[in-house]
């Protein structure tokens, strides 16, 4: 272990990892950042972040022990490296663009407006009995006042918890409880697609069920709302207004919690992950400044929910902590129309735009030449998120949305990871030359390996197994809140003294990673072992289908096979035809193993609020297995799920 020893405030730096230029290439730097691991992220921890005062020591983890901590004797306060340290140097900077739902309604926030209203917010939470490691739950949606609440807790210490606003009463209940919240904040509502969607009724009905509760800080969306309506009720705007600007930042351990963030839940009970706060910081820090080119001044358009982890790293605390300004997306990608992205790009030159291959592949069924009417050209980096993304959006992203310009990078991460593990950038490879659909190479620091079932190493290239992290980094979390024996099974004891992403993966001859999927959404089809992402990319290669998943079902002969659920662009095919284009498809473009054993033409697909599908309820569908589908409340259009059984069972 280093010591470093020194007290006192580090300034802060950023040039593209000017700390490790003298190295020259990425390939230098990045084995540099495993051999002196130590020595990599020190360096970067010094020179990117502001110190109050500086760590001891720099990784005291174990994964074999269960242990996770960096910067140990550090300490800082979040808040203030991503907005207060800004004041001096781009006070009059935005820090926040609020793009609202409908396209000439824009509010923006300069840093110093926002270090201003973050303490009027750490104000009004103090003045309500919020203390330091106090867990506060967040249920507002994407807007300046939601990140102002993020960044309030952190400056006073409290844990925030963001729960989607979006999700349903008993969910937002669940997760109140499990972090023993005792004050929520909320907005009346917002506004998606036209629509002005309640939150305060849900709000309400989770309540009820959470004893602990004191308080529910209540903020406007909407002035015609009456959001004033249970004694526990306060006005949040009014509480703004009259509370003092000036609020002194709690000074922090580097390894005390910044956040709780629940995952979705689909199977068993949610897990509420802890993230620290310097060493995720960092790590924020570091990804978005060099996977995305981020340069103090950019302007980076994350269009994901701040109730979702890539909300919290690439809207809030990676942008900020970077001086760029951020970008916070309120609407639907379609509307008015199929070029809300693009116009957004033009109207505010954003540099950099991350979003999710699901909305992408949407706009794509809306014609691959509307980026074409918009000025995109201000576009350094576009990146893909949640999942991997076909080869057809990717090179539309390329052509018509970059004009052959722009990057386009697709990242794999998780919210247990913090933030982007395996990515194209940063190179200096030609970025036409990029892999569609593959993620590619690690990190600065990430030791990716593959393991067989049987957990021995998969040496070599050309190859599959169980994707696993060698060693640990600053950005992974800790443990799952009040359960750290969880996540222990979960992520370490899996594959002993690595953590298990969970996730399969495949190495080509070139020592690149793909993401095959889910461990259990890799077929193993008469002893081929096949990713269901590799299906669904084949399938969403032919001009008639929009969307696929793909999962795996028991056979009785070739122990499983494969089971399609596809949404075509034309209403009106026949859907025998269909079928019969897709199996020959799929016969020539993988094997004739690989075709669907069976293919469903469906209006639409499971998905939750962040887009993901929920291959687990499709899978039961798949089999008639409709006796336990779990909580279908918090998907997107969960009635879905029954016009997906009755297409089902007509096929049956």
């Amino acid at each position: 272990m280093r010591r470093i020893g020194r007290n006192g405030i580090v300034q802060f730096q950023r040039r593209k990892l000017h700390e490790f230029a003298h190295l020259g290439s990425r390939d230098k730097i990045y084995e540099y950042s495993l051999t002196n691991n130590d020595v990599f992220w020190s360096t970067l921890a010094e020179s990117r972040l502001n110190w109050n005062q500086v760590f001891d020591y720099v990784n005291t983890s174990s994964f074999e022990d269960g242990r996770i901590e960096w910067f140990k004797g550090g300490k800082l306060n979040v808040a203030d490296n991503c907005v207060s340290r800004h004041l001096d140097t781009r006070g009059d900077q935005p820090a926040l663009i609020w793009e609202k739902d409908e396209e000439n309604q824009t509010e923006v926030l300069t840093f110093a407006e926002l270090d201003t209203l973050v303490s009027k917010f750490s104000n009004v939470l103090k003045n309500h009995g919020v203390k330091k490691g106090d867990r506060v739950a967040i249920y507002y949606p994407v807007s300046p006042i939601g990140v102002a609440a993020m960044l309030a807790c952190a400056k006073i210490g409290a844990i925030h918890s963001v729960v989607f606003a979006g999700f349903s009463a008993e969910a937002l209940r669940q997760r109140i409880n499990d972090a023993d919240c005792q004050v929520v904040i909320c907005a009346d509502g917002t506004f998606r697609g036209g629509r002005y969607i309640p939150l305060k009724s849900v709000v309400d009905q989770a309540v009820e069920g959470c004893p602990g509760i004191k308080h529910v800080l209540v903020g406007t969306r909407n002035p015609q709302i009456d959001k004033m309506t249970t004694p526990l009720d306060v006005d949040l705007n009014v509480e703004l207004e009259n509370a003092s600007g000036v609020c002194e930042s709690e000074i922090m351990d580097a390894e005390d919690p910044l956040f709780l963030l629940y995952t979705s839940g689909s199977t068993g009970k949610p897990k509420g992950l802890i993230h620290t706060q310097a060493g995720y910081l960092l790590y924020a820090n570091v990804t978005t400044s060099e996977v995305f080119e981020t340069k103090p001044g950019d302007v980076f358009g994350c269009v994901a929910d701040i109730g979702w982890i890539t909300g919290h790293t690439y809207v809030v605390y990676g942008p900020l902590s970077n001086g760029a300004t951020s970008l916070l997306f309120e609407s639907l990608p379609t509307y008015p129309n199929a070029g809300r992205y693009w116009s957004t790009v033009q109207k505010h030159r954003l540099t950099q735009f991350y979003g999710a291959p699901t909305a992408y592949r949407t706009l794509l069924r809306h014609g691959e030449n509307v980026p074409l009417e918009y000025d995109t050209s201000s576009l350094k980096t576009i990146g893909t998120v949640g999942e991997p993304i076909n080869t057809e959006s990717w090179n539309w992203l390329h052509d018509f949305v970059g004009k052959g310009k722009a990057k386009v990078v697709d990242t794999w991460w998780q919210t247990e990871t913090g933030g982007n593990m395996i990515t194209p950038m940063p190179t200096e490879q030609d970025p036409s030359q990029f892999k569609p659909g593959s993620a590619q190479r690690p990190f600065y620091g990430i030791e990716p390996v593959l393991m067989s079932a049987e957990g021995a190493l998969v040496e070599g290239n050309d190859v599959n197994g169980a994707l696993c992290i060698k060693r640990p980094w600053p950005g992974i979390s800790r443990t799952i809140y009040g359960d750290h024996q969880r996540f222990l099974d979960t992520y370490i004891n899996a594959y002993n003294g690595m953590y298990f992403t969970g996730d399969g993966a495949h190495r080509d001859d070139d020592g690149d990673y793909t993401i095959t999927g889910r461990m259990d959404d890799v077929i193993n089809i008469s002893g081929h072992r096949l990713g269901t992402a590799e299906i669904e990319d084949c399938l969403t290669g032919l001009d008639s289908i929009a969307e696929a998943a793909v999962v795996g079902i028991p056979d009785e002969i070739k122990g499983e096979t494969s089971f399609a659920f596809v949404i075509t662009t034309i209403d009106d095919l026949d859907e025998d035809e269909i079928r019969l284009q897709l199996n020959q498809h799929v016969a020539t473009q993988i094997a004739k193993f690989a075709v669907p054993k069976e293919t469903i033409v469906v209006p639409g697909l499971p998905k939750t609020r962040s887009g993901k599908i929920m291959r687990r309820i499709l899978r039961k569908i798949a089999v008639n297995d409709l006796g336990e589908l779990g909580d279908i409340s918090t998907l997107a259009e969960p009635e879905v799920v029954q016009q997906i059984i009755e297409k089902r069972n007509q096929s049956s």
